[in-house]
């Protein structure tokens, strides 16, 4: 007796497994009555059979780490992807891609809902998987387009007050010190600045290859940067090293800034934030445009200009009009 499942669903055998059966499919059903994940399969087997195992979403995803697409991502978009493509591959791997629809990535979107932005990058990962493989013949629509993102939840990312910058500055030593005004005065991400090594300089400025849009750009220094470089010693090929030399990598990074963080009560301004605090500066001196903060910042698209420095653009804009009122 199967009371209490949906049509078609039956325990077998004497652990009770779930299976789906219906005429030309018989397929034991991973998850239990009740959750979302079940109200998603069973929608998803309801639709027709399983899908032959030459083409599935797990295939597809599989293909797509192995193209050259993946190969022109960089390490930590990669990183980040394969993290989230692996929940997909558990969750709908067996199923034919054509057969996922937005309305069942909706559903999973649900269970998703407590970690807003961890579940709209997981869409995004998605989304970029079908839109490869509509390309290669692995599917024919991308369901994950017109899915319903999530409001983020949290305070959004802004650029560092300027009384904390101020704080920073007077506390950090040694090379806390020289990172946080690499990361301020060149406005790269911490993955590139980390990269920076002195043979990229040539005295005015420093040459970045980002490794995160593959863009070259050429950052000149700031009298404060070239200050702090002066006085810092050549240890290593790189410009930002440990005691012994060594290259610093994010975590470690990553803790010197949360120290500094910590000290200074700025635990809510990331390491990232002091990008926006970069572009947001820029934007805010005299007679700078977008284009003036897009050649710092490498940004591609106005849209990303206007996240990271919109807020400062518009001040300096209407200072400047007000300014013409008097």
């Amino acid at each position: 007796m199967k009371r209490g499942l949906p049509a078609f669903v039956y325990a077998k055998g004497k652990k009770g497994y779930l299976y789906f059966i219906r005429p030309g499919i018989c397929q034991r059903m991973k998850h239990a009555p009740g959750t979302a994940d079940f109200a998603v399969e069973y929608a998803l087997l309801m639709k027709g059979k399983a899908a032959p195992a030459s083409v599935t979403v797990a295939k597809m995803i599989d293909a797509y780490r192995k193209s050259a697409k993946w190969a022109e991502l960089s390490k930590n978009t990669q990183k980040s992807y394969a993290r989230h493509l692996a929940f997909f591959a558990d969750k709908m791997g067996e199923f034919e891609p054509d057969r996922i629809k937005t309305r069942h990535l909706n559903d999973l979107l649900e269970q998703l809902r407590a970690k807003p932005t961890d579940a709209n990058r997981k869409m995004a990962s998605l989304s970029a998987v079908y839109a490869w493989g509509i390309g290669k013949g692995w599917c024919k629509t991308n369901p994950a387009t017109a899915v319903d993102k999530l409001k983020p939840t949290g305070r959004a990312r802004g650029p560092w007050p300027l009384d904390l910058i101020q704080a920073a500055r007077d506390t950090a030593t040694g090379e806390t010190a020289l990172l946080f005004e690499m990361l301020l005065s060149t406005g790269q991400r911490v993955t590139d600045v980390l990269r920076m090594r002195w043979g990229d300089m040539d005295g005015d400025g420093i040459r970045v290859t980002q490794q995160k849009t593959k863009a070259a750009i050429y950052v000149p220094l700031t009298d404060r940067l070239r200050r702090v470089l002066a006085s810092t010693p050549k240890r290593g090929l790189t410009i930002i090293t440990q005691a012994n030399g060594k290259p610093v990598g994010y975590n470690l990074a990553w803790g010197w800034m949360m120290d500094l963080r910590k000290q200074i009560g700025a635990e809510a301004y990331d390491i990232h934030a002091l990008r926006h605090s970069a572009a947001s500066e820029i934007a805010s001196l005299p007679g700078m445009t977008a284009d003036h903060v897009r050649a710092i910042t490498g940004h591609a698209s106005a849209t990303m200009i206007r996240l990271y420095a919109g807020e400062a653009m518009q001040k300096a804009r209407a200072k400047e009009a007000q300014e013409q009122r008097k």
